[in-house]
């Protein structure tokens, strides 16, 4: 549960002295630096001037990227596709990958946070009911996320939006290490459904772990502390809840291999600014010390 729990939600806040998000990446060919900066899907942009050197970065470098060009997101067919991706298939719903006791949970909880269940006759309900479990569990994250006050979710004003539009203020290429389609399939589609459901009455059993694991991301993403951060991505309830190394490795270590593999050529050709989030950079298996084993310079960057 702890990787899939890493998709969720982390705010901005007061940043340490020492922390830092930003690193500059240099050497081993490269003509210009490029950097990349850690951020969080829903992180508020009031976070930017938190962020120590990040206006000088965007001057210098001549192209953004980030996990998905946004504004490819927001296109009619890649709307429609993520709608697909998070739908059970035709004819079924949510009742059919659970047991009767696993959806009496389910919706005693659902009626407890959100004064209505999947028996309603609602569009809303309806719709929940033929969503995907793993799209019914990132709704029930943000849903935590805001009802124990870990902060507010507002995508519209996120960190990742602000720095593709920055690059476009300044008549900069926009690019994507992934697209829509790979990411819904990801996040949606590869695991299989019994498992989803699994993962989805773990949220819920668990709820007080979660909000816990939540709020340690949050905080540790307040303070930029990457290593804080990690430790709260490997919190575990060392049972079958928490994600199997292939889970784990789909997420996060195989993204983090096949995006250096994209980077090397990127920052070749133009000076980057990547924005990726900021799970994928700590670690033995994270963005920054790929990088430093591919022969790059990686500085955090202080001032």
């Amino acid at each position: 549960m702890k990787k899939i729990m890493v998709i969720a939600l982390m705010l901005s806040a007061t940043i340490g002295a020492s922390a830092q998000l930003l690193y500059k990446i240099s050497g081993n060919g490269l003509a210009k630096p490029s950097y990349v900066v850690g951020t969080h899907h829903f992180g508020s942009i009031t976070m930017v001037n938190n962020i120590k050197g990040v206006y000088p970065a965007l001057t210098e470098t001549d192209q953004v990227y980030g996990e998905l060009i946004l504004s490819d997101a927001a296109k009619m067919d890649s709307v429609k596709y993520l709608q697909n991706a998070m739908t059970l298939p035709d004819g079924k719903t949510l009742k059919d990958y659970l047991t009767t006791d696993e959806y009496t949970r389910l919706n005693k909880w659902l009626r407890a946070a959100m004064g209505n269940d999947l028996n309603g006759n609602t569009q809303m309900t309806q719709q929940m009911a033929r969503m995907t479990p793993m799209a019914l569990i990132n709704n029930i994250q943000i849903l935590l996320f805001a009802t124990h006050g870990i902060g507010r979710v507002d995508p519209t004003t996120s960190l990742d939006n602000f720095f593709q539009e920055q690059g476009k203020h300044n008549n900069e290429p926009i690019g994507g290490l992934e697209t829509v389609k790979f990411q819904a399939d990801l996040l949606f589609k590869s695991m299989p459904l019994e498992r989803q459901a699994k993962m989805l009455m773990c949220l819920i059993d668990n709820e007080e772990f979660n909000v816990q694991m939540l709020r340690d991301i949050t905080n540790a993403y307040k303070a930029q502390d990457l290593d804080a951060l990690k430790k709260a991505m490997d919190m575990k309830l060392n049972n079958s809840c928490d994600s199997t190394p292939e889970e784990e490795a789909a997420l996060l270590d195989n993204r983090n291999a096949d995006w250096l593999v994209k980077m090397k050529k990127i920052m070749a050709d133009k000076a980057t600014f990547f924005a990726v989030g900021a799970g994928h950079l700590p670690g033995e298996k994270g963005l920054l010390q790929l990088l430093r084993s591919a022969g790059y310079t990686v500085e955090a960057v202080t001032e």
